[in-house]
């Protein structure tokens, strides 16, 4: 059986962004179909729409923590926070941020950004470690709540 982490660094170098490879990478497992996953995905990319907010790779691993401890009370609310915010915490152990912009050292919602980003290689060499790692902190977090 081919590993969460596999498929989604093969996601993502086949070009799709990072949360939809992240998400997508758990799609199976909640009975999610791959093509829905990735079009619930696709706004994320880029720190949500290439805006440098969050992470895709952020993103994508809390819709699949949401699909797990996402609460149906209200009264449940503090419960799946915890677990956001657990991994949140996992996540800036290993970056120091959850920013996109902070990540990869530009600012995509800045005219011409996107041109050094793509000219300088930065996607290529960082992104794939920021969906690796959130999808081994998902992992982890899956199996042992």
């Amino acid at each position: 059986m081919i590993k969460p982490v596999e498929i989604a660094v093969s996601l993502f170098d086949q070009g799709f962004s990072c949360s939809q490879s992240v998400f997508s990478a758990f799609a199976p497992r909640f009975d999610i179909p791959q093509e829905l996953a990735l079009r619930l995905g696709a706004p994320f990319g880029g720190g949500i729409a290439r805006q440098g907010e969050v992470c895709g790779a952020v993103t994508g691993a809390l819709m699949v923590l949401g699909a797990k401890f996402g609460y149906l009370k209200p009264q449940d609310r503090d419960a799946t926070y915890a677990v956001v915010q657990e991994f949140i915490r996992r996540f800036k152990e290993r970056h120091s941020s959850i920013l996109c912009r902070e990540l990869i050292g530009y600012d995509l919602s800045i005219p011409g950004e996107l041109d050094r980003v793509n000219e300088s290689g930065v996607c290529e060499e960082k992104c794939p470690v920021f969906v690796k790692n959130a999808v081994e902190i998902t992992t982890l977090m899956l199996e042992n709540k």
